[in-house]
């Protein structure tokens, strides 16, 4: 039986309206904290698609107006399910922005409350790295960077080996600096959190924006050139934990 589902979210941005607009409505605004890549036809109908080679997913826009609202959803399935998602920009004073999202839809038989417990964890996340990017990279066009972790062995907990070949403590907080080892990479600790079902680390770098998500994938964004920078980070991560038991 499929079933209605909603979430909110609301994140105030360091930035302009129409900083936030470039980030929320054009392709390599939403690389530059979402997954990627993305292309948009910008405008009311228009087609707002994401193609990773191994995933696909393509929305209609149905509200467009620049620098203020844009929502748009996906084509219903055949038992009426469908995501849609809204975008509300508010200017605030001295310079600052609040950004209001909606997340709905209609889910399908077994998809139920953790879904979307993990739906609006995730968008939190993405939602800072949106306002962390207007922050400190407006203006410089990110790509996105994907590595998947390998299949891991049932009961393994490889979390601790990747922060140590990254070089993090366990127990970094926000505001901690620290240098991604294998790379060189110096940043500060944005993001944390820990979950015996979810670990996430977020470190800001100079030139990029770097999200570990638990055991399941890398997303990152690079501001510059980011030919290879895929290839290195999975190279990396198979050699970490690819044979890693316990």
């Amino acid at each position: 039986m499929t079933h209605e589902f909603e979430i909110a979210k609301e994140v105030e941005v360091e930035g302009t309206p129409e900083q936030v607009w470039d980030a929320i409505a054009t392709g390599p605004g939403i690389d530059s904290w979402f997954m990627g890549p993305h292309t948009v036809d910008g405008r009311l109908g228009g087609r707002m698609t994401l193609d990773m080679g191994f995933f696909q997913e393509s929305s209609t826009i149905t509200t467009w107006e620049p620098g203020k609202h844009l929502a748009y959803s996906s084509a219903k399935g055949e038992d009426g399910t469908f995501h849609a998602m809204e975008y509300l920009i508010e200017a605030r004073e001295q310079g600052t922005t609040v950004l209001r999202f909606v997340h709905s839809g209609i889910l399908a038989d077994g998809w139920g409350d953790e879904f979307v417990d993990q739906q609006s964890k995730g968008w939190d996340m993405y939602l800072f790295t949106m306002a962390e990017y207007v922050k400190h990279f407006a203006g410089r066009p990110g790509t996105y960077v994907f590595a998947q972790w390998p299949e891991q062995p049932e009961g393994a907990d490889n979390w601790p080996v990747l922060l140590a070949a990254l070089g993090v403590s366990p127990d970094a907080e926000v505001g901690d600096e620290v240098t991604l080892r294998p790379f060189g990479i110096p940043g500060v600790v944005d993001y944390v959190v820990r979950h015996d079902l979810h670990n996430f680390l977020g470190v800001r770098g100079p030139d990029g924006l770097y999200r570990f998500h638990g055991t399941s994938a890398f997303g990152h964004h690079v501001f510059g050139d980011a030919t290879g920078e895929a290839e290195r980070w999975q190279a990396f991560l198979t050699q970490t934990v690819g044979v890693q038991t316990s």
